[in-house]
C-alpha cells in the first residue's frame, strides 16, 4: 500500500500521517510501516520518525503496542450501560438499580435548602463534608492522612485522578472483566490497559503482580460487588495483594467501592498503611439513584490536591444543593433502613434466580451486586442470539473482557426486577437457548 507519506522534519510527517487518516486513505486498526522502514523510505533519521510517531500518539490519532507495531487508533464506540435504545425486548442486561427500592427524595427535598453559595466559597458543604469523613476514615489505615473531595460521580472521580496521574500510553491495571465505564474512562483517556484476572475472591496475585512488571502506572479495582461478576475482595486475598504492592507504594491505587451502603460483604481495602498514592471512591448513585450525580473521594493529600486542580477548568464544584440533598439522606433513620433494605432484596432476589437457574441445569453462584455472572456450556454471544428470538435482550460476557481471547462463555443478567413469573419464564428460556445454541445443561439430581 502506497501511503504517499512525505516530509522531513517530526512535524512534518506527523502532519502528513494525520492527512492520509483525515482523508480516509488508513483507517482504525491499520498498521503504520515501522520506524525503520519508514525512516529509510523518506531518507531520515530514525529519531525523527520516533518523535513524529510520538507526536501523533500524544494526541490520540495512533497507539503503539510494543512488538505489535503502530496503529490507527479506533475510536468506535464501546459497549455502554443502561438501557438499550429502541428496542422492543424485554432488557435484563441494564445494570440498572430497581426504581421501586431507591428512596423517596420529596421530605428531605423539603429541609435541604439553605442560603446561596457564592464563587469562591468552600466547594464541600460542611454537613456532608463531616459525615463523609466518618465514612470513608473507618474503612482506611488508622494512620492515613486524607482528604476529601466530591466529584459527579465515580467515574467523574475516576477519569479525573487518572488524568491527572498518566500521559497517553501510560499502562493501567484493570479488572478482566472489567467495568464497562472502566474500560470507556481508560480507552478515551488514549491509556493501555493491562488486565488482571478476576476470581471468586477478587483481582488474582500473580495477575497483578504481572501487571506491575509491565510498569502499570495505577491500578482500578472494586473491593465488592465487582461488575460484571459480583465477585468481592476476601480478607486473605487482600492482605497478599497489599504485600505485592508494598514494593510499589507509587502507583496510584484507586478503590471504587460503588455498592458500598448496598453491599452484602465486608469492606477490604489494597490500600496498605503506608501506601503513597490511593484514592477511596464511593458514588451514592446506586443506593440514592444514578440521577444523584456525586462520588465523595478519600485519597492522600497529594492526590487531593492534583484532583482538585483537575476540577478547576470546568465543573469547579458539585452542586451545593446535591451535597445537602445527599446529607440529608444519608443522615435520616428511615432513609437508611430503606438503603439497608434494597441491599438484602437484592441479594434474595439474585439468589433465588440463581436457584431458578441451577434447577433448569445451569448451576451459577449469586454473588453480590445488582447483576448476575452466569457461566455457560456455549459461547455467550449464541445464547444472547437464542434469547433474542424468545423476547429477551441480555449482555454476552464478551463486552466486559479486555484480554482473554475466543469468545466469552459467560452473560451478564440483571434480574432482581423481575417479578416470579417473569423470573421463572426467563431461567426456562435461558436454558432453551443454551440447548438451541448446542449447549448440554447439568442434569437434574433424582431424590
Amino acid at each position: 500500500m502506497n501511503l504517499d507519506i512525505s516530509g522531513r522534519s517530526a512535524s512534518e510527517i506527523a502532519e502528513s500521517l494525520r492527512a492520509r487518516i483525515e482523508q480516509g486513505d488508513l483507517h482504525p486498526g491499520d498498521v503504520l510501516p515501522p520506524v525503520r522502514t519508514l525512516a529509510d523510505e523518506l531518507g531520515v533519521n530514525r529519531n525523527t520518525v520516533v518523535a513524529a510517531y510520538r507526536q501523533l500518539a500524544q494526541a490520540g490519532v495512533i497507539v503503539t503496542r510494543g512488538r505489535g507495531g503502530t496503529h490507527v487508533a479506533d475510536l468506535s464506540p464501546v459497549a455502554q450501560e443502561g438501557f438499550a435504545a429502541g428496542s422492543v425486548l424485554r432488557d435484563v442486561g441494564t445494570g440498572n438499580p430497581d426504581p421501586e427500592l431507591i428512596p423517596d427524595l420529596s421530605r428531605a427535598l423539603a429541609r435541604m435548602a439553605g442560603r446561596p453559595v457564592l464563587y469562591g466559597e468552600p466547594v464541600i458543604d460542611p454537613g456532608l463534608e463531616q459525615w463523609a469523613s466518618e465514612w470513608m476514615r473507618g474503612d482506611l489505615p488508622a494512620s492515613a492522612e486524607l482528604r476529601l473531595t466530591i466529584t459527579s460521580g465515580a467515574a467523574d472521580a475516576v477519569e479525573r485522578l487518572l488524568a491527572q496521574a498518566l500521559t497517553r500510553d501510560d499502562a493501567v491495571a484493570l479488572e478482566d472483566p472489567c467495568f464497562l465505564t472502566s474500560i470507556h474512562t481508560v480507552r478515551i483517556g488514549g491509556y493501555r490497559p493491562v488486565p488482571v484476572p478476576v476470581d471468586d475472591e477478587g483481582m488474582t496475585v500473580a495477575g497483578l503482580r504481572a501487571a506491575l512488571e509491565q510498569g502499570v502506572r495505577a491500578v482500578v479495582h472494586t473491593p465488592r460487588a465487582q461488575n460484571p461478576t459480583g465477585a468481592s475482595l476476601s480478607a486473605r486475598r487482600a492482605e497478599e495483594l497489599r504485600a505485592v504492592l508494598r514494593d510499589h507504594p507509587y502507583v496510584l491505587v484507586i478503590e471504587d467501592d460503588h455498592f458500598s451502603l448496598l453491599s452484602q460483604q465486608p469492606f477490604q481495602s489494597l490500600i496498605a498503611d503506608g501506601h503513597r498514592r490511593w484514592a477511596l471512591v464511593r458514588s451514592v448513585s446506586k443506593f440514592l439513584g444514578p440521577d444523584m450525580c456525586l462520588a465523595v473521594t478519600a485519597s492522600d493529600p497529594e492526590t487531593a490536591e492534583r484532583l482538585a486542580m483537575r476540577l478547576t477548568p470546568g465543573t469547579t464544584w458539585v452542586s451545593h444543593l446535591l451535597q445537602r440533598l445527599t446529607h440529608a439522606l444519608v443522615t435520616d433513620a428511615d432513609t437508611m433502613a430503606a438503603i439497608r433494605h434494597a441491599g438484602a432484596c437484592y441479594a434474595a432476589r439474585n439468589a433465588a434466580f440463581v436457584e431458578r437457574l441451577t434447577a433448569e441445569g445451569l448451576p451459577a453462584d449469586a454473588g453480590d451486586g445488582l447483576n448476575l455472572w452466569i457461566p455457560l456450556p456455549v459461547p455467550a454471544r449464541a445464547v444472547s442470539e437464542q434469547l433474542m428470538r424468545r423476547g429477551w435482550l441480555a449482555r454476552p460476557g464478551d463486552e466486559f473482557v479486555i484480554g482473554e481471547d475466543g469468545p466469552s462463555h459467560r452473560l451478564r443478567l440483571t434480574v432482581h426486577d423481575l417479578d416470579d413469573a417473569d423470573a421463572e419464564r426467563l431461567a426456562v428460556d435461558v436454558a432453551a437457548a443454551v440447548r438451541a445454541a448446542g449447549g448440554r445443561l447439568v442434569a437434574r439430581e433424582v431424590a
